[in-house]
């Protein structure tokens, strides 16, 4: 099942691959990549602030146990230097003492005292093997010397830099912490002002809702005028209820002197 499963994703990629092969040629590769870029870019650049301060928070004080590490080098450093120092002391005194002894034994050799401390007589023969097996240990140590002491200056440069490659770290430990707190000030300014002034970051958007609301008022204006001077320009009837016994014409002819011949007006009274 697995087996058929890979098959067919083997398939598919080569196909997928063939089909990119036909549509941009040998430049495929070339698009395959730039889109993963972007790709890549898009979904970085949709990550928000906040998250990337947390995550460079994260990175620094992933710091510490590499400056704790730094630290402990340093001190097994300068340890192993100490060490090496009195190591170069002691060798230093024991080449000094065979020195001594052999420029006595050498002495004693001129002379021709072959009596030596102690009352022991040596003949000239044993005296020179002796002062020859004391002259190679002599030389041998010191060539230990030297070699130690030439490490020695190794290890005082190894204890330097290590010092200074913790040193390094310190210092960049605390200036990228310094530098994240001056970022997520700046954002928290950032955000300070967005909320006392909303429209601040989108001034189109901001002009146009303007535009839009002056259109309106505009038009409920000019509604408003329309109706009005339709009100003053147009012929509205009025309707009136009229008492069914009332007289209407016999009122007009009594006010305007036009009764009936034979009655007198209003008029003709006075």
């Amino acid at each position: 099942m697995i087996c058929k499963v890979a098959k067919k994703g083997l398939i598919g990629a080569a196909l997928g691959a063939a089909a990119l092969g036909l549509i941009f040629g040998t430049a495929a590769p070339s698009y395959v990549k730039t889109t993963f870029h972007k790709a890549r870019q898009s979904v970085k650049g949709s990550v928000p602030v906040e998250f990337e301060i947390d995550r460079a928070k994260q990175e620094i004080a992933a710091l510490k146990p590499a400056i704790d590490d730094a630290i402990e080098a340093v001190v097994k450093a300068e340890f192993e230097v100490g060490r090496l120092e009195k190591e170069i002391v002691a060798t230093r005194e024991e080449l000094n003492l065979e020195g001594r002894q052999l420029q006595a034994l050498n002495e004693h050799l001129k002379t021709g005292d072959l009596h030596l401390t102690g009352g022991v007589a040596y003949s000239e023969k044993e005296l020179k093997n002796d002062l020859a097996r004391k002259m190679d240990h002599y030389k041998l140590v010191k060539n230990v010397l030297g070699e130690k002491q030439e490490t020695l200056k190794i290890r005082q440069k190894n204890v330097l830099s290590a010092r200074q490659g913790l040193e390094a770290m310190k210092t960049a430990k605390r200036d990228l912490t310094a530098r994240v707190e001056g970022i997520e000030a700046r954002l928290n300014q950032i955000k300070a002002a967005r909320t006392s002034n909303e429209y601040s970051f989108d001034e189109s958007a901001v002009g146009r809702a303007k535009e839009t609301v002056t259109e309106l008022e505009a038009k409920l204006e000019q509604m408003a005028r329309i109706d009005e001077l339709k009100g003053q320009f147009s012929d509205r009837s009025i309707t009136i209820t009229v008492d069914p016994t009332r007289d209407v014409t016999k009122e007009i002819d009594a006010e305007f002197n036009s009764a009936p011949k034979g009655e007198k007006t209003t008029a003709d009274k006075f």
